[in-house]
């Protein structure tokens, strides 16, 4: 089953409205949304909709707060979020931080106190599209045990790098664990096996089973112990930096909320020289022999782009069951 990208978004705006959300913030919701169902991240477009109305429901999420500044030092701002919807808030910081490189050279804006971003991916495409590096990355509830444990004490953290590149963005979007946990919900909702081991079951065995990980909260992090010690890293610089919660905090609560992020934004010297250094990188990577001749080389949002264009061509390809819940909302 496939939506139009129009029917998508005009559907969310019309749930979030009758939510209370203001029209401008409607729409800018649900464009999120369907932008990131759009580009073929339905882990956090779609399927992501419904736990976000909840979240909205139990007033986790506050669709009247704006972001409030609360601290500034040379070009790093402080923000707080105040439980506004995460993806406003991250869009207004990322937008932050370009303002602040387009004027200086770089800027960093750090966030307490926000909500969920969905997709970290769309900040990144924010700052290549004005022309700027973004790089921006956040906090989560705890769902990874750091290497050598058994239980959860890490986030998997999300880390978002963007590069802008005239035939086409370099845009890496990563979680710290192997499989974020949208993807592994996807897997268990569609029932199938991980094509590559992603967390240990219950008993402590390497898993392929996304509900056993999930169940077991004990997510598989990327490269061992250098995954357990980035996303270590990355929790300390968007506490210190935005003095918000750390991922111990965030995890007191059922819920995941008031979770800390940051956004940087870079502007290149010379977009031309940086455009031929970015070409003459991708052409050396995809100059690499072929493990499998089906299976080309494919840079950070290459596969994005090319998702985008055949789902705004044929549609968005839905959950069915996913869309009809969404429909009698």
């Amino acid at each position: 089953m496939r939506i139009s990208f129009e029917t998508m978004q005009a559907t969310f705006s019309g749930i979030l409205l009758k939510e209370g959300f203001t029209e401008a913030k409607a729409r800018q919701c649900a464009a999120i949304f369907a932008e990131n169902s759009r580009d073929g991240v339905y882990t956090h477009g779609l399927n992501r909709f419904p736990g976000f109305i909840e979240m909205i429901r139990l007033k986790l999420v506050n669709g009247d707060a704006e972001p409030t500044l609360e601290s500034h030092n040379g070009l790093i701002e402080q923000w707080n979020g105040n439980l506004a919807p995460g993806m406003l808030n991250a869009q207004f910081c990322m937008n932050r931080a370009i303002n602040l490189a387009k004027e200086n050279g770089i800027g960093c804006v750090a966030l307490r106190n926000t909500n969920h971003w969905m997709r970290g991916g769309t900040y990144g495409w924010q700052a290549v599209n004005e022309g700027c590096i973004g790089i921006c990355f956040t906090n989560t509830i705890a769902n990874m045990p750091p290497w050598g444990g058994t239980d959860a004490r890490l986030g998997n953290n999300p880390l978002v790098i963007a590069v802008p590149r005239k035939e086409g963005d370099v845009v890496l979007d990563m979680a710290m664990s192997q499989y974020s946990v949208g993807k592994l919900m996807q897997y268990q909702s569609n029932n199938e096996e991980l094509p590559l081991p992603g967390g240990y079951d219950a008993e402590g065995n390497l898993s392929t089973s996304a509900a056993d990980i999930i169940n077991s909260k004990r997510l598989l992090p990327v490269g061992f112990w250098k995954g357990s010690g980035l996303s270590l890293m990355l929790d300390l610089l968007v506490t210190i930096l935005s003095q918000g919660n750390p991922t111990q905090n965030i995890s007191n609560n059922e819920q995941e909320y008031g979770i800390s992020q940051v956004f940087i934004s870079i502007r290149p010297a010379n977009n031309e020289i940086s455009n031929q250094l970015a070409d003459q990188i991708i052409a050396y990577t995809k100059s690499s022999g072929l493990a499998n001749p089906d299976q080309p080389i494919n840079y950070p949002g290459e596969n994005t782009l090319m998702t985008r264009n055949r789902n705004l061509k044929e549609g968005i390809p839905v959950n069915e069951n996913i869309w009809n819940k969404v429909l009698a909302m």
